[in-house]
């Protein structure tokens, strides 16, 4: 091969392999088109589950970046209105498919609601019956219509600028969400604060209100970022653990803490969990400060007054970690700490085989004590201080009647639980005290709700429209 010749090949070598090179990049960028980190917007694979360049769970965005839901008409997309169950929030319980009129239309596999889409006619009794809002009817793909607050891609309200809404307020219940959601919106605010000016030395750089997950884990990166800060919680740390509304908790992969580093909790129960959380705190070093409910956040000028148990605390920034349930009503009778009462069920097939006392008049109540009744080998009883259920719709007024004259549900008309014990409760009726041998106690007696708050401080709800596809992970990661 002459010189020349050499030249010529190697040159086009080198044209053949730039525009493989061209394509190569050209078929990349065509795959993650769209694809991008909501904070940092690194270009993000299909399959990433953490952005590349930032490190953020790309999870934890799901619900502030999907759309806002559209009105859906009954024959929307050509199609009539069925049923979607979301496997992450179905309880296993069965009492939809009891509901349902339609033989075979849903059924319950590996202990998750299913339903067939040729028989689902879409009556809406399952939607009705579900004691954990885990149906919804739609007219096309499986799109679920959430209300949460909205807020950015840094869980930063839209209306109220420097008020971050984190965890299960913001529509996500999972602990694993939660702790990642109160890192991340933290980490925006130690940027902002970073760029400003300082202030006040009697003015935090932020506040957060809640000891939950969200809460800790938002202080402990304010702790690791050097700022201001003071959480607070209305009761204790023990209050927020007994919110759990599962009777285990189970991370499916460890979860990386600030300031602590992997945190691993296999089949833990809430005594067990709250045992992690006050190791977390004692080797931190976060101060939580208990005993102060948090009755207002005001924007004055360029910071926020939070008004608390008659005191006053000033902020540049607010993060609100509350918790979607909002604050339980409790019952006052001595062993109420037990982390055998729950005020929530998320899982009813944990209760299983066991003895169950459900306390309150109303439908949550009611349904409670209808799926829990569903359960094998459960043992459920109701126990109501009233003569009658007035508050209670027709349908499971109904439903109970039937449960109790099958023996399924023992029901405890103008009763009162006077004491809570290790393997009993006592309750008051008729006069006189009983003793019954128990197991769990679930408490549904209403509550402050936690959005008309959020509403007053500014933040706005909107409905959005949520993918409801199952995700195994999640059931499993509590």
């Amino acid at each position: 091969m002459t010189g020349e010749q050499w030249y010529t090949a190697a040159g086009v070598a080198l044209l053949t392999s730039l525009f493989m090179m061209r394509h190569v990049r050209q078929r990349s960028g065509a795959a993650g088109a769209g694809l991008r980190c909501p904070r940092c917007r690194a270009a993000v694979a299909a399959e990433a589950t953490t952005c590349p360049r930032c490190a953020a769970p790309l999870q934890a965005f799901a619900l502030v970046t999907a759309p806002i839901a559209a009105p859906v008409a009954a024959d929307a997309n050509g199609g009539a209105l069925h049923a979607v169950v979301r496997a992450d929030a179905c309880a296993g319980c069965g009492t939809c498919v009891d509901a349902c009129p339609e033989p075979g239309a849903l059924r319950l596999v590996d202990k998750v609601a299913r339903v067939d889409l040729s028989r689902c006619k879409g009556h809406g009794e399952c939607v009705a019956a579900c004691p954990v809002g885990a149906i919804f009817m739609t007219s096309g793909d499986a799109v679920q219509t959430v209300e949460v607050p909205d807020l950015n891609h840094h869980f930063e309200s839209r209306q109220v600028p420097g008020l971050y809404v984190v965890g299960e307020l913001g529509g996500r219940g999972l602990i694993k969400n939660a702790i990642n959601e109160g890192k991340l919106a933290m980490e925006h605010v130690a940027a902002c604060i970073a760029r400003e000016p300082g202030s006040d030395p009697n003015t935090f750089d932020v506040i957060v209100v809640g000891g939950g997950p969200a809460g800790l884990s938002a202080g402990l990166e304010a702790l690791s970022h050097g700022l201001r800060y003071a959480v607070l919680e209305q009761g204790t740390l023990a209050d927020t653990i007994a919110r759990y509304p599962r009777h285990k908790v189970l991370f499916a992969e460890p979860l990386k803490v600030p300031l602590y580093g992997d945190l691993w909790v296999s089949d833990a129960s809430k005594e067990s969990l709250l045992h992690v959380w006050q190791t977390v705190i004692a080797r931190t070093g976060l101060r939580v400060r208990t005993g102060l409910r948090v009755e207002s956040v005001v924007r004055e000028s360029d910071v926020f007054v939070v008004s608390a148990a008659n005191l006053r605390f000033r902020a540049r920034r607010v993060v609100m970690a509350l918790g979607r349930r909002g604050t339980p009503r409790k019952l006052g009778v001595a062993g109420e700490e037990l982390d055998k009462v729950f005020y929530d069920i998320v899982e009813m097939e944990a209760f299983a085989g066991r003895r169950v006392l459900v306390v309150g008049g109303g439908d949550s109540a009611v349904e409670s004590a209808l799926g829990l009744a569903h359960q094998t080998g459960t043992g459920v009883t109701l126990s109501y201080r009233g003569t009658e259920f007035a508050r209670v719709k027709d349908r499971n007024r109904s439903k109970l009647e039937a449960a109790v004259g099958s023996g399924r549900v023992q029901l405890m008309l103008g009763s009162e639980v006077r004491e809570i014990r290790r393997d009993a409760v006592v309750v008051e009726s008729g006069g006189s005290l009983r003793t019954l041998a128990n197991d769990d106690v679930i408490v549904r007696v209403g509550g402050d709700a936690p959005y008309p708050f959020l509403e007053r401080c500014g933040v706005r709800m909107v409905k959005k429209a949520l993918a409801a596809g199952p995700d195994p992970a999640e059931r499993r990661a509590g």
